[in-house]
């Protein structure tokens, strides 16, 4: 007998319809000779829609009591799904995170998980029960309170939950048939990928490809957990993402695996910043304890008359979210950091090409480049890593860039992917 851990995302569980036809879905699982642990996100646009009363209600809501309110949303579902399976004759018990054993640190909004001890899941899988765990949710032992893990969280809470029972497979289900060469909301002919190995993965959930959480993807390769992504609508066997060295090592490597879109940072540029030791360190020390985090660096060849006037410009990306509170903490530091002034960008887009074999591949770089002069997009920045090569241009510019690159690595497919809900979750 396997044990799979399933979990659907909101737009699987968006209404009582698409609740019964998940616990349908669930069920034939079951009837398949597996144990089944499913973990659920909030119905549809619920957090957002708990967000905005908070906000309502509240002008700076505390982290505590917004972690209270935004983590009913995965109560209701779980004991939605979990009354529809009932009603359709199996046994199932749902389960907060807490008391699946969903132990965090102390953070909220963006707890990180300390420990799994899914003790009372392990016994209601053994007496026969589908086991229901509401996603996106912990608990921390020294404050006694529940904490939130972050958008994504469900799918954290999937993987932790999948290595904790030693599952046999962790399937994440959405409202596409799997992972695909690009978003195909942006480039409808891209292709389902049958598998990837769990290094392109990351690299694509990094740079903005929104089918698995960054954090889910880390988790996995950290505890060795296969993953498969389907879709809720369909009976696609979906994509397979490895974890096991052995199973990557018989793949094809294909050159570039997918093309990732992030329409979700800013740019911020240190004009005039003395050119000696210790000045950089200091401009990402007031960004730290901002609580940013920085993605892409690019420091220009200083400029001027001598050593002792020198000076340059740092520019970095960052969440637009975050945006306003660097600069203020960059504005707060002036006399210490020395720089002449400040500019930022929220138009910008950043555009990702990701594959494993672009560690043994050479002309990577002369055709991605290549495809985008002859779009007419301007390149504002570059940054790689051993399999991507990421670059910012202009907000406007990104998707007919990515449209570009994608059918220049002879990428594109025959046929239009399809979207059944219309959210990529």
């Amino acid at each position: 007998m396997a044990l799979v851990v399933q979990k659907y995302g909101g737009s699987s569980v968006g209404d009582a319809e698409k609740i019964k036809h998940v616990a349908r879905r669930i069920i034939d699982t079951q009837n398949a000779g597996n144990q089944v642990c499913v973990v659920v996100s909030a119905m549809g646009d619920t957090t957002d829609e708990l967000l905005d009363l908070a906000n309502q209600v509240s002008t700076n809501p505390e982290g505590r009591e917004l972690d209270m309110l935004l983590t009913a949303g995965e109560r209701i579902s779980m004991a939605l799904l979990s009354m529809a399976i009932n009603d359709l004759g199996a046994k199932s018990l749902s389960f907060t995170g807490s008391q699946a054993g969903i132990i965090t640190d102390e953070v909220h909004g963006n707890a990180r998980i300390a420990e799994v001890t899914p003790d009372r899941v392990a016994e209601a899988l053994d007496g026969g029960n589908i086991a229901i765990v509401a996603g996106f949710q912990g608990f921390n032992r020294d404050s006694k309170d529940i904490t939130t893990l972050g958008r994504g969280g469900s799918d954290t809470t999937a993987v932790a939950l999948a290595a904790a029972l030693n599952a046999d497979v962790c399937e994440i289900y959405s409202d596409v048939d799997g992972v695909y060469t690009a978003d195909p909301r942006v480039v409808p002919t891209a292709q389902k990928l049958d598998v990837i190995d769990v290094e392109s993965m990351l690299e694509l959930a990094a740079a903005g490809a929104k089918i698995l959480h960054i954090r889910a993807v880390e988790f996995a390769r950290r505890h060795k957990v296969d993953l498969r992504v389907r879709s809720t609508f369909s009976n696609d066997p979906g994509t397979i993402v490895l974890s096991d060295e052995d199973g990557v090592n018989q793949m094809e490597e294909s050159v570039v695996s997918g093309v990732a879109t992030d329409k979700s940072q800013a740019k911020i540029t240190v004009i005039g910043i003395p050119d000696i030791p210790g000045k950089a360190a200091a401009v990402f020390t007031t960004v730290a304890e901002a609580g940013a985090n920085i993605d892409m660096i690019v420091q220009n060849t200083p400029t001027g008359s001598d050593v002792t006037d020198a000076v340059s410009d740092i520019t970095f990306t960052l969440p637009k979210g975050d945006l306003k509170k660097v600069l203020d903490a960059l504005a707060q530091n002036r006399g210490v950091l020395s720089y002449r002034e400040l500019e930022s960008d929220e138009q910008i887009g950043k555009l990702s090409v990701v594959g494993a074999g672009m560690r043994t591949h050479s002309g990577v770089s002369a055709i991605l480049f290549r495809a985008l002069a002859e779009a007419g997009i301007n390149v504002e920045m570059i940054s790689t890593s051993e399999i991507r090569i990421s670059v910012i241009t202009s907000l406007d510019q990104v998707d007919d860039a990515a449209r570009a690159v994608h059918k220049a690595f002879d990428l594109d497919g025959d046929n239009e992917a399809i979207v059944y809900a219309g959210t990529g979750r």
